[in-house]
């Protein structure tokens, strides 16, 4: 794909818009990166969790003495041992919006996580107890010598058998296993379905499966000797979160917390959240009086850290005579496992994108959140947008089937057209504000992707017949996504003696290439060289405030935060310069580091020279009194919307209608993002999300037993897609840039993961359409599409 045709925003600027080598990679790629693990920490104990080999469990008592006397053990505590701090709370996430609590008056039950389970356990590879020792092999040895007797209780895997009315209760405080309800209605929906020509009725499943990163979670922490501050590393997306939460918990001030994000190998959403973990190790290294290292091992972050994805949709649309979607009801039901931990997030991000980019004027959709025996279910790269969308674009394929209508002809019947923006849904948005699509052309991405599959060769294919019982089949997916989630972030630049600027950003980067995409903004936004920027993300010290990395907020928070403050800054240098100089700021212009007279022939003065150090002692003193000149910009941008991107995905395969076997002949994407700050890193990001979709929708599923036992807790058993598995992409962007921000931009991270689910079911369906299947969930495995085809009719 050529990057030569990216627009670029501002016409001053010469690195918006530019694939720009990342500056973090040589570094990486070098085995030079800094993550938790490789923090030595002189004198560090390490710990390791005694977890819960059941889904729901009463503990009767716990013996650690065998444990205490083992080689090399430091200490080992269980729920007693901490029962004076106060149980896990991601207040952040349950913190339901003014606006949205009055519309839509939502039920949100907090069900705070003890520390160390104390009473019952939950799910499988719930913490019970904690040994600290001199290595983590110790730890391990030690934990096989702590003995738990366990009573087990009922087990609930099926959420919606957790609904019933006999169902035991998980949290004895609750009045049964609901943790949300939301529900919104627009229009007059009944009679809608009343009157329609046509109606489908389906009932769609999202599967669990895991963010998986290629480090896993780890955290360390050691007490300064002399002050007594915390100094924590963290692979964490939200640092300040994280402060907050272990500051509040050890009864500290946050001044006394410093948290650091270095190299973090992956988070996508998983890495987002509080844990237990978290708060355990800080306050080991307190009590203690060593610094404390643990860091989780694979089969711990499958199993124990957490899910996502799972959702049950009963979906219905509504059409009239002409294709047209009058109506649409939906019953979501979201499995949270065993806690909810993120409150509305997830429903809620479902509830509001289910429309997507359709017109649709009338809308009852209801949302329960269930809490089960199984590990906790969070947000994970789109954070309930792939599960809506595979739900929203299954029912399109179903209702052009109906119709007998093409089903890309469907979905552009339906769609918003660019003349409608700003276009308000009547639905409420996640801040609790009217929900508006700031921006984009969704025709106009259909189309472009519609001519890239080729649609009539596909046709044409098929029309002559499968070969060697191998049936190829086409399919197509949209979405729209609100990026920039607030409520603010924060970017700080500061001039150095040296010339040289640095960049503080709130949040940290697990891959995105914030060191690069930054600091184009800023070089652009100040005037000076690319290479003389330095970008810090994820340091609580150097950026007291921000909230972090995650939902494909970044760009849109911290990247406007940084051109505001650049902004800020360039009018201080040139001010400054004009009275080195003793002319008009008017007068002069900033380019390339240097401070110059628009005039020809007129004054300059380079950015070191004029912010550079003292001079010696004994050098006249200048007339105002000073030698350097200190400039600093702090900006804290609050989104005043969201920023929508969109997208719309086509894929072909080949369906081996013997093995069961899938084969991605041609995917193609056709994405919105605003105005692009560095197209090399857009399409990384881009390509990441979709293979990850794929590994969704073709190979990974987090599998339980009826015991709650989780079945698929190695890579043996549960499968991630190499490259190897993943096609190359025909990719392509349209450009309409986002109102809600300076930049104009919209956030990407998460958009390509969104659609990949439903567009290859929607091949798959169509490749088999002379067996009658209908693809209802994933993965879409060889034995999966087997059964499908054995059983194609009987449902």
């Amino acid at each position: 794909m050529s990057h030569d045709s990216y627009p670029q925003p501002h016409g001053d600027g010469s690195w918006i818009g530019r694939s720009v080598p990342r500056v973090e990679d040589d570094r990486l790629l070098r085995g030079n990166g800094r993550y938790v693990d490789d923090i030595a920490l002189p004198g560090a104990v390490e710990a390791a969790f005694l977890r819960s080999p059941h889904a729901h469990a009463r503990i009767d008592s716990v013996d650690v003495s065998a444990a205490l006397a083992a080689p090399g053990v430091v200490a080992v505590w269980t729920g007693d041992d901490v029962a004076d701090l106060p149980a896990m709370l991601n207040k952040e996430e349950l913190r339901t919006p003014p606006g949205l609590a009055e519309l839509l008056d939502p039920v949100v039950r907090m069900t705070p996580m003890p520390l160390l389970a104390a009473d019952k356990v939950l799910y499988v590879g719930q913490p019970v107890a904690v040994v600290f020792a001199e290595n983590r092999y110790l730890a391990e040895d030690a934990l096989e010598l702590v003995d738990v007797r366990y009573s087990p209780l009922a087990v609930l895997v099926d959420p919606e058998l957790s609904l019933t009315p006999d169902a035991p209760l998980l949290h004895e405080e609750l009045p049964d296993n609901t943790a949300v309800t939301v529900a919104t209605r627009v229009g007059d929906p009944d009679t809608a379905f009343a009157n329609a020509h046509a109606v489908v009725s389906e009932r769609f499943e999202a599967h669990r499966y895991v963010a998986s990163p290629i480090e896993t979670r780890a955290i360390s922490a050691q007490v300064d000797p002399y002050s007594g501050r915390l100094t924590i590393w963290s692979g964490t997306q939200t640092p300040h979160r994280l402060r907050d939460a272990i500051a509040h918990t050890l009864g500290l001030g946050p001044a006394a917390v410093h948290v650091i994000a270095a190299d973090v190998g992956g988070g996508f959403g998983q890495k987002g959240i509080l844990y237990v973990e978290e708060l355990i190790v800080p306050h080991a290294a307190r009590r203690i009086g060593r610094p404390v290292l643990w860091r989780e091992d694979r089969n711990e972050n499958l199993t124990s850290s957490s899910h996502a994805r799972e959702q049950i949709h009963r979906i219905e649309l509504a059409a009239d005579s002409e294709g047209l979607i009058i109506a649409i009801r939906d019953r979501i039901t979201v499995n949270f496992g065993a806690y909810n931990m993120t409150g509305l997030v997830v429903p809620y991000n479902s509830l509001c994108h289910l429309l997507g980019p359709y017109r649709i004027p009338n809308v009852d959709i209801d949302v329960v959140g269930v809490l089960t025996s199984t590990t906790f279910a969070t947000p994970y790269r789109g954070a309930g947008r792939p599960e809506t969308v595979f739900a929203m674009e299954r029912a399109m394929d179903r209702l052009a089937a109906e119709l007998g209508i093409e089903p890309e002809k469907l979905r552009a019947r339906n769609l918003v057209g660019p003349d409608a923006m700003p276009y308000a849904t009547g639905l409420v948005d996640r801040s609790g504000r009217p929900q508006t699509y700031d921006s984009g052309d969704y025709p106009e991405l259909l189309r472009r992707a519609v001519a890239k599959a080729d649609v009539q060769g596909v046709r044409a294919r098929q029309r002559a017949g499968a070969r060697n019982g191998k049936y190829v089949g086409i399919g197509f997916a949209m979405y729209i996504e609100a990026t920039g989630l607030g409520p603010f972030e924060t970017a700080r630049i500061d001039i150095a003696p040296s010339g040289r600027v640095r960049l503080a950003i709130g949040a940290p980067s697990q891959g995105q290439g914030h060191r690069t995409s930054m600091a184009q903004i800023a070089a652009d936004a100040i005037g000076v060289p690319f290479d003389v920027i330095d970008v810090v993300g994820g340091d609580t010290e150097a950026t007291p405030f921000g909230v972090g990395t995650i939902a494909s907020r970044a760009l849109v928070n911290a990247g406007n935060a940084t051109h505001r403050a650049g902004r800020l800054v360039r009018e201080k240098i040139v001010e400054a310069a004009a009275r080195r100089l003793g002319v008009e700021a008017d007068g002069l212009g900033l380019s390339d580091g240097v401070v110059a007279s628009k005039e020809p022939g007129g004054p300059s003065i380079g950015l070191a020279e004029l912010a550079g150090r003292a001079p010696l002692p004994g050098t006249p003193e200048p007339a105002d009194g000073r030698y350097g000149t200190e400039i600093s910009e702090t900006v804290h941008f609050r989104p005043p919307g969201f920023a929508v991107s969109s997208g719309a995905h086509a894929a072909v395969v080949e369906v081996d209608a013997h093995t069961g076997g899938i084969e991605i002949l041609h995917y193609v994407v056709v994405h919105d993002a605003g105005n692009i700050v560095n197209p090399m890193i857009a399409e990384g990001q881009v390509t990441g999300g979709i293979a990850q979709g794929i590994g969704g929708a073709l190979y990974e599923e987090m599998v339980y037993g009826p015991d709650g036992q989780p079945r698929t807790g190695t890579y043996m058993d549960y499968l991630v897609p190499t490259s190897s598995e993943i096609p190359d992409l025909d990719m392509e962007e349209t450009f309409t840039p986002s109102p809600m921000n300076d930049l104009g931009v919209k956030g990407l991270g998460e958009g390509g993961a969104i659609a990949p689910q439903a567009v290859l079911a929607g091949a798959v369906e169509d490749a088999l359409r002379p067996f009658g299947v209908v693809v209802r969930r994933g993965p879409l495995s060889p034995s999966r599409v087997r059964d499908l085809i054995r059983t194609a009719g009987r449902t």
